[in-house]
């Protein structure tokens, strides 16, 4: 039972209202009873208004819901005047830029990688921020980056051959990126400064330049033999080591021993998607993580080959200029703070009614109060140089919900004694109602949006849930060449474009899913930049470094100017419904499918309601390791419901399945001491019973959304096996 403090007429969980008064609101020049007086006006004046605009989603559903039912066959333009009807489908916004000002260089100029992170884990948090720099040897020689061929294995100590490789590569992305007048960096003895230019010295005695001497940045140590040559290519730094005492550095002629990369720019520290936090207890982890992050004082203790290890966040870097000057560069990615949508309430306070209160308010008043610590100086370290707080807004549904959004803010600002628009705002393009009217939904927040993003795996859950009784939808992997997918991927940059981001904010895209796939993700992954977006999500320090090589090949400002000239209305594009035509598959492709996306949900629910891990990687049917969160069953279970209710399979068919998939799943996790079986009692298992509820209850779940299924079956977890974080 959560024990309740009585603060005017909110009741507030005892360990959220200690966090706040002891931990958070000192140094944060807010009164404390201010802070509880106000916070109890804002509950009380927006959560109707929040209700509301829930309530219209329901409504706007409930109408496609029956259209379709009466429309099985229908013309396109019939489709879209209905929807423009009952105002799903909204005006064209007129045309107009965004004003957003104080955006640091991380969001406003530079492109490069962004991680996004459970901050309820503090040291995967302490990681990530950690991760602006990464090293490339280690990123390259510790995964499949480079083939274990020809005795380049990867097990066991040290292996030279495979070092070399590493070198070897290294040093290729050196001449691609700063070529030399002549000859190679595999040629080079010597890296030395002389007259403010990089001069570098080759095996047959020569001292040539960079092509582009620009390109030279700084250095560390002394100009006639510097340890570290920093240099800076399409905005992005990286950094070349020198050590002759090193392992590494001793067998290189120039004494090279790493190549530091700047990579993840930034970071979005999350309070949603991968987290598991459903009561005060776990809120006030989050929340006292964030803390730590923004006073620059979080530290994780761990054990990791038998030692105790201590990380806290890593200190700035300093340099020498090309003239000499002293220059300091941030260690530590910018970060956000990913806060929930408008769907979710949670118990930590309940209002004036005895009723739980918005947690997309609580969340932007708590996380807001506690970046307010990094702006006063309270720490070694600002998050922000230019006095702003980022918040990454998810899951909103069209203009008006974005409005609402910006007027939460607007009051958390007056709430805590924020000047107007310090709150930046990331918007998510997740939801099918967004993505047609982005445009607005930019325009209403056109004075703080700092970010927009794609998202393949709730915006597929979304369409499918909108569309769910048009027919049977196409198979899952078929989804990534659907003409409605392609078009809302180019719409999200040409939005981005022609409200004027360029130069003011990021335009992002989605998540690569397999960390220990990276080699396919050099292959593939350079496709982001080339669309034209300075950001995109990858699951891992490691994946970062590799990932800003991308941004190294790819001139994004140059990419964004081509597309500025093809700015297209793809709405049309974007309304196609990934039904199948006639479908005609196969009992065994059938059952493939339902194995797949089983398999899929139950491996990451049982984690999640059992353990309370919110991500993490989770091996799929074909035991690949995919770094997975809360969309991932979104997108699953409602492919399977909408299968169910176009009566493609049977629910006793699922059934099997599921059972079936769920010995699967014990059997891959059968070396975890803290894993619960399923297939002992299907009866008596939470989280076996939470699977099934986000199949079978799909169809009626609010926008397909998986959080209330599995908030009430964790709660009910948590009380049964008295879990604990």
């Amino acid at each position: 039972m959560t024990n309740y403090v009585n603060v005017g007429n909110l009741q507030v969980a005892h360990e959220l209202y200690e966090f706040i008064n002891s931990e958070a609101i000192p140094g944060s020049k807010v009164d404390q009873k201010q802070f509880w007086a106000g916070l109890e006006v804002l509950v009380k004046d927006l959560t109707p208004k929040n209700k509301e605009l829930l309530t219209k989603r329901d409504e706007i559903q409930d109408k496609i819901n029956s259209w379709h039912f009466e429309n099985k066959d229908f013309e396109f333009a019939k489709y879209k005047a209905f929807l423009e009807d009952i105002g799903y489908l909204e005006p064209e916004a007129d045309d107009f830029e965004i004003t957003t000002v104080g955006a640091d260089d991380e969001v406003a100029i530079q492109a490069g990688p962004q991680l996004v992170v459970p901050v309820n884990n503090g040291r995967y948090a302490i990681n990530a921020a950690n991760a602006r720099w990464g090293s490339l040897y280690d990123a390259l020689y510790g995964t499949d980056a480079i083939s274990e061929e020809d005795g380049a294995h990867i097990e066991g100590s040290y292996n030279p051959i495979r070092g070399e490789k590493v070198i070897s590569f290294a040093k290729e992305f050196l001449d691609q990126t700063i070529p030399l007048k002549e000859g190679s960096h595999k040629d080079v003895v010597q890296y030395s400064i002389a007259d403010g230019k990089l001069a570098v010295t080759l095996t047959n005695g020569n001292q040539v330049g960079l092509v582009n001497e620009e390109k030279f940045a700084g250095y560390q140590g002394d100009f006639k033999k510097p340890y570290a040559i920093l240099l800076k290519n399409n905005g992005l730094h990286f950094e070349i080591q020198i050590d002759q005492s090193h392992p590494i550095g001793k067998t290189d002629n120039a004494g090279m021993k790493d190549i530091l990369m700047e990579a993840a720019l930034s970071t979005i520290m999350d309070c949603e998607d991968s987290v598991a936090a459903v009561d005060a207890e776990d809120k006030v982890l989050v929340y006292r993580n964030w803390l730590g992050l923004m006073k620059g004082d979080l530290s994780a203790t761990f054990v990791k080959a038998n030692k105790t290890m201590t990380r806290t966040l890593n200190p700035d870097r300093c340099y020498v200029s090309p003239v000499g000057e002293e220059f300091v560069l941030r260690g530590r990615s910018l970060m956000f703070s990913r806060n929930v949508g408008h769907l979710m309430t949670i118990n930590a306070i309940l209002d004036q009614n005895g009723e739980e209160i918005q947690e997309g308010i609580l969340d932007t008043v708590v996380t807001s109060l506690l970046a307010k610590h990094s702006l006063l100086g309270n720490g070694p370290y600002q998050n922000s140089s230019k006095n702003s707080i980022y918040i990454v807004k998810p899951k909103m549904h069209g203009s008006a919900e974005v409005a609402f959004a910006n007027q939460l803010f607007d009051r958390v600002e007056d709430l805590l004694g924020l000047e107007r628009n310090t709150l930046k705002m990331g918007v998510m393009d997740e939801e099918r109602r967004t993505s047609l009217n982005l445009k607005a939904c930019i325009r209403e927040v056109s004075s703080r949006v700092v970010f927009i993003n794609t998202g393949f795996l709730d915006r597929t859950g979304d369409e499918m849930h909108t569309s769910m009784g048009s027919g049977p939808m196409i198979r899952k992997n078929e989804m990534k060449s659907s003409a409605w997918l392609q078009g809302y991927e180019k719409s999200n940059v040409n939005n981005g474009l022609e409200t004027g981001f360029q130069g003011r904010a990021q335009i992002g895209k989605g998540m690569w899913a397999m960390p220990d796939l990276m080699e396919d993700m050099l292959k593939q992954k350079i496709g982001h930049p080339k669309a034209g977006a300075n950001t995109a999500w990858v699951p891992s320090p490691t994946a970062a470094t590799l990932h800003a090589m991308h941004y190294h090949q790819v001139d994004v400002t140059r990419v964004q100017n081509d597309l500025l000239n093809d700015i297209k209305d793809l709405r049309n594009e974007i309304l196609q419904i990934p039904v199948a035509k006639s479908p005609q598959w196969g009992c065994e492709e059938i059952q493939e499918e339902l194995d797949n996306n089983a398999q899929g949900i139950l491996g990451y629910v049982v984690r999640w309601v059992e353990q309370g891990i919110g991500c993490s990687k989770v091996p799929d049917i074909n035991n690949i390791a995919l770094m997975e969160d809360r969309a991932t069953l979104r997108i699953s279970s409602q492919h399977m419901a909408n299968w169910l209710h176009h009566e493609i399979c049977t629910k006793e068919q699922v059934l099997e399945t599921l059972q079936r998939m769920a010995k699967v799943v014990d059997a891959q996790n059968a070396g975890d001491p803290a894993y619960r079986a399923m297939s002992i009692d299907f009866d008596n298992s939470i989280a076996f019973k939470a699977a099934c509820d986000l199949v079978f209850q799909g169809y009626d779940q609010p926008n397909g959304y998986t959080e209330p299924i599995l908030h009430r079956r964790r709660l009910e977890a948590k009380a049964k096996f008295a879990v604990k974080q």
